[in-house]
């Protein structure tokens, strides 16, 4: 059976995102308190997603390896290992901005993981990504800096040539 010049095939409607992602659109609901942060720390995802997927793309690109001076290849090299260590610095941006995004969604922004005290909306302005507040912040460095193995005493190397051979020297 032939169709009549005048019958015209149904279009496909468009996809939707819930086509494509399968279930419906999640909403997110942000306290209105909570927006601006929100809003920028979607913003700075995007951003560090972005600069991942550039860095990683540059740690991949593949060196020549022919006629290529020693120089060069040692440069290449160092950029490559350069690029390797931000793309993990990165890494670790994503993982805090998605957990204080986690933090608004769950009620919890803004509140200080060690003391339990409202931060301060000046340190949430400069870093919105923050856990802690300043007081329980500098608390923490200073155990970790109390934790780290100490070297020797510092000496000059005039002490020690003045200090002559030890005994073992001998």
């Amino acid at each position: 059976m032939a169709m009549s010049k005048g019958v015209r095939a149904r279009a496909k409607p468009k996809a939707a995102t819930s086509d494509i992602l399968g279930g419906s659109a999640r909403i997110v609901r942000v306290p209105a308190k909570r927006r601006k942060h929100y809003e920028r720390l979607t913003e700075l995802l995007e951003l560090l997603v972005q600069r991942q997927a550039d860095l990683a793309q540059a740690a991949r690109e593949e060196l020549p390896s022919y006629s290529m001076h020693m120089a060069d290849a040692g440069t290449d090299s160092y950029d490559r290992g350069f690029a390797l260590g931000m793309l993990s610095s990165e890494a670790d941006a994503v993982f805090e901005v998605e957990e204080a995004l986690r933090r608004i969604r769950d009620g919890t922004y803004g509140i200080c993981q060690v003391t339990g005290k409202p931060i301060e909306p000046a340190r949430l302005e400069a870093i919105p990504w923050t856990r802690f507040s300043a007081v329980a912040e500098k608390q923490l460095e200073r155990e970790v800096a109390i934790k780290h193995a100490r070297l020797n005493p510092r000496q000059s190397v005039k002490e020690l040539e003045c200090a002559g051979p030890s005994e073992e020297e001998d």
